[in-house]
């Protein structure tokens, strides 16, 4: 359970810094670019930990990529202002139903 809040929570950062990179302007603004950096870092380090937990690497990062991809898509819908094509939410469900497949196919722990 520990590794799953640890991905989670990976997860949520990698958006952070992902969020931040598009506010940096091509690393032109110190702030969100200092958020880029630290979010990135944090992510990268609870993905890790959830890794040494147990968590399997193939599904791990499958979750952590197919749910920030996800997230990341409805944060530039809603932040700022992306438009959304059927075909783009036709892909964000391939993702998901990859994550799924991958977890199926995977398990989550050695």
């Amino acid at each position: 359970m520990y590794g799953l809040l640890l991905l989670a929570t990976a997860i949520v950062f990698e958006v952070i810094g992902t969020s931040a990179l598009r506010a940096s302007e091509g690393f032109s603004r110190l702030w969100p670019s200092v958020v880029v950096a630290v979010s990135y870092g944090v992510s990268f380090l609870c993905l890790s930990l959830a890794l040494k937990t147990g968590l399997s690497m193939g599904p791990a990062y499958a979750i952590w990529s197919g749910v920030g991809t996800a997230l990341i898509t409805i944060v530039g819908l809603y932040a700022f202002s992306d438009k959304i094509t059927p075909i783009a939410y036709a892909g964000i469900a391939v993702i998901i139903l990859g994550v799924v497949l991958v977890n199926l196919g995977g398990g989550g722990a050695h």
